[in-house]
């Protein structure tokens, strides 16, 4: 069954090429949705696929990016099916 997730990811996660890393591993696993940054320095990741895929989505970005995550803000939710692939928002 798709899910959905919406993080909020905190620390220094801006300038470190989160979006672009990111997007590739959405591309890699077949994830659907965006990324894109905040103007307060967060960055905000909206994600659909089966909640196995979802699962190790976020492990794949915790552990590439451990040592600048500070928190991340997980949100699970129903899909929405409104995604068709995965962007980098600006």
């Amino acid at each position: 069954m798709a899910k959905q997730i919406h993080v909020y990811y905190t620390g220094r996660v801006q300038g470190v090429g989160f979006r672009f890393t990111v997007e590739n591993m959405a591309l890699q696993l077949s994830v659907t949705g965006w990324v894109r940054n905040l103007p307060d320095g967060r960055v905000e990741l909206k994600a659909e696929a089966d909640e196995e895929t979802l699962k190790e989505f976020l492990s794949r970005i915790n552990q590439h990016f451990s040592r600048y995550i500070q928190n991340a803000d997980v949100q699970w939710l129903q899909a929405s099916g409104r995604f068709k692939g995965f962007t980098v928002r600006f």
